[in-house]
């Protein structure tokens, strides 16, 4: 079985970050509870409405071929995608299909074939013997990119995915949140044991990055189970089943000619460099440059640069103590609270996050000392900044704990100095946090000589 190779090529659907949908001025609120709410004429097909392209979704898609090192189009235009089904009530899709927006590129070192820009279809709900549909996502701006089958792994592909993801974020392109299904991967792959691909098989419904490496490792497992019986792989579209884990025969894959593609009569052919909204392109820091520029810190481990790519906030935080902390030991020191502290806190609160000044403030001040570790970390927690206990109550302390503890005290006197944090440590218990464990060890030196 060892001797196939698996060839994987990834067509991946992403709704777009705008204010308005596609072709209508209906809201883009994919957080909508109501059904059949953010609707009008146009995107619902009613007889005599017109689309208008949305500017805003074109930006956006050339934003992203520019981030793959793409060839952007100045010639493109909308074509007619002819299927039937309830969640598209013209009978067709809005889509690209000649002349693509973004064409070449590549990212994580996979070949980009295109992206093109259409528009989502409606969203079909099924309960019991009846389907409903809700058409609040008709409209919607999607965006279409397809790479070359040069895939050869479910890892490469899920980690294809994720990087996407973080490239869609980074630009505020999109959110692309998977549970949500503003971001849907389809997977093609054949399996051969020559450098001619064998049959493909495309896989839908993959839902999540866990959902598009297990698909494509069972989908390659049963093409290869069938070959070895003697029988043929089928052209076909599979779907997902995650209860299941497993996929399962949908229907006889179509080729382009089955939707009859042919440029939309009613929307404007577009020459880009004639529009001034799509002359300045600027991007921000990408997701590989800012993994390169944190790398060379040489502090931070891959999972922490991963952690810090990852989240947005926690990378916005880190990068503000980048600006406002003067040198190299500080922002070490502001990466572990980051990192520890604030992400676990974030766990629990994800919307929950310290001000950059406060984080400055603990800092500087642990870093000087005049701070303990559980003061420091009590007040990024409560957002307010512990002062520590007056130093003049601490030989009062010290007294206490030493009368409390005469084993310690003898040991440490018989040179085993390694007491003494033990002692620190009741002292910190007994003043509750407050007071500062450098001075105090000071203080029980002095009331030990």
């Amino acid at each position: 079985m060892s001797e196939y190779r698996p060839t994987i090529g990834l067509e991946i659907h992403a709704e777009l970050s705008t204010r308005t949908k596609m072709f209508c001025a209906c809201l883009n609120d994919a957080d909508e509870k109501r059904p059949n709410t953010n609707i009008c004429p146009v995107c619902m097909a009613h007889p005599g409405s017109l689309p208008v392209i949305n500017k805003e979704a074109v930006r956006h898609v050339l934003r992203v071929g520019k981030a793959l090192g793409a060839k952007l189009a100045d010639y493109t235009e909308f074509d007619r995608k002819n299927y039937f089904y309830p969640d598209i009530p013209k009978g067709y899709q809005l889509s690209q299909f000649a002349f693509p927006l973004v064409s070449g590129g590549s990212l994580r070192n996979v070949d980009i074939t295109r992206v093109h820009l259409e528009e989502d279809t409606a969203r079909s709900q099924h309960e019991g013997n009846a389907s409903l549909v809700d058409y609040n996502r008709a409209g919607v701006p999607l965006m279409e990119l397809v790479t070359e089958p040069v895939v050869h792994t479910a890892e490469d592909a899920g980690a294809f995915a994720k990087e996407l993801q973080l490239l869609l974020r980074s630009l505020r392109a999109g959110e692309a949140n998977m549970e949500k299904g503003e971001m849907r991967v389809e997977a093609n792959i054949s399996v051969s044991k020559t450098d001619t691909f064998g049959t493909k098989v495309e896989v839908k419904n993959l839902n999540s990055f866990r959902s598009v490496e297990r698909a494509i490792a069972y989908e390659v497992k049963r093409q290869i189970e069938v070959l070895e019986s003697g029988g043929t792989v089928v052209q076909e579209t599979r779907g997902w089943d995650e209860a299941k884990q497993q996929t399962f025969s949908q229907r006889k894959k179509e080729s382009s000619h089955d939707y009859r593609y042919f440029p939309d009569p009613d929307l404007p052919k577009l020459t880009l460099s004639e529009i001034s909204e799509f002359k300045d392109l600027e991007l921000p820091e990408l997701p590989w440059q800012k993994r390169a520029r944190l790398a060379e810190l040489g502090f931070l481990q891959t999972q922490d640069i991963e952690q810090l790519i990852g989240d947005e906030k926690l990378g916005a935080l880190f990068a503000q103590m980048e600006d406002d902390l003067g040198s190299p030991e500080l922002l070490k020191v502001a990466a572990n609270f980051i990192l520890n502290d604030i992400a676990g806190q974030r766990k629990k609160d994800a919307m929950w996050m310290p001000t950059p000044a406060l984080l400055k403030q603990v800092v500087e001040q642990y870093a000087a000392g005049t701070l303990a570790s559980p003061q420091a970390k009590q007040s990024i927690l409560t957002g307010t900044l512990v002062v520590a206990g007056d130093a003049s109550a601490l030989p009062e302390l010290v007294q206490k704990i030493i009368a409390a503890h005469p084993g310690p005290v003898a040991e440490y006197k018989a040179g085993k100095e390694s007491t003494l944090q033990f002692l620190v440590g009741m002292g910190m218990r007994e003043s509750k946090g407050s007071a500062n464990p450098s001075a105090l060890a000071e203080e029980f030196k002095k009331a030990l000589l």
